[in-house]
């Protein structure tokens, strides 16, 4: 729903929530003012328009606080006199935030918190019906884990413990050594019975070394050789 009001000589378009400077008026901040200049009214597809003014039509509004416009400058001056004059102006100015728009009784901050209500009661049933499903959904993910989580077992009852090794003592090192040696004495004498017997050899004749012969001296080369000189002495 919006409304057009007057207010000042001028004409605002206006809706619910609205901000808007107005022309000065008498007010202070945090005061409700009711605009009833309502020019035209729309709902919707409906529309009532004033003649010039719309009967049963209201517009509420708070004052937000008193302002001035923006500095406009006035500039006069007469050509060939030397006449120059400038002035500044800021106007006063009301901010406005409309607060409701009645019409024919019907208000539309009654029905725009209507709509929020119901909105927030939508959004609240939306919200515990996904909680809902939340929790269901993690039912269900704890259920499927524990289906699905292996049966634990302990250190001790999943590898038994191995025995101790006992120290070998030197008797039983030697009853062990003599068992050993049975066994290895068994398995020959079976291994003998079964394999064939062979003939026996004669024990070939031991064969003496043989003499070394003996060496004639070689006379002839003890013949050829020259018999030796003696040496002549050296005079003194």
């Amino acid at each position: 729903m919006y409304a057009v009001i007057e207010t000042g000589g001028k004409q605002y378009r206006v809706e619910l929530g609205t901000e808007l400077e107005v022309e000065l008026l008498d007010a202070e901040a945090g005061q409700s003012v009711t605009l009833e200049r309502v020019l035209l009214v729309a709902d919707g597809d409906e529309a009532s328009i004033g003649r010039p003014l719309v009967a049963n039509a209201a517009v509420q509004a708070q004052v937000v606080r008193q302002t001035r416009g923006e500095k406009v400058i006035s500039f006069k001056y007469r050509p060939k006199a030397r006449r120059r004059v400038k002035k500044g102006h800021r106007q006063e100015l009301t901010v406005l935030r409309v607060t409701d728009l009645v019409l024919d009784g019907r208000s539309a901050a009654a029905a725009a918190r209507k709509a929020n209500q119901d909105a927030k009661t939508e959004r609240e049933r939306l919200a515990e019906a996904a909680a809902r499903q939340a929790a269901e959904d993690a039912r269900l993910a704890a259920r499927l884990a524990a289906q699905a989580k292996p049966v634990e077992t302990t250190p001790a009852e999943a590898t038994p413990a191995k025995p101790k090794a006992a120290k070998a003592t030197p008797a039983k090192a030697k009853a062990k050594a003599a068992k050993s040696a049975e066994a290895e004495a068994a398995g020959a004498s079976e291994a003998g019975a079964q394999a064939p017997a062979r003939p026996k050899r004669a024990p070939a004749a031991a064969k003496e070394p043989a003499a070394a012969p003996e060496t004639a001296p070689d006379t002839e080369t003890e013949a050829k050789a020259p018999p030796k000189r003696p040496r002549a002495k050296k005079s003194e």
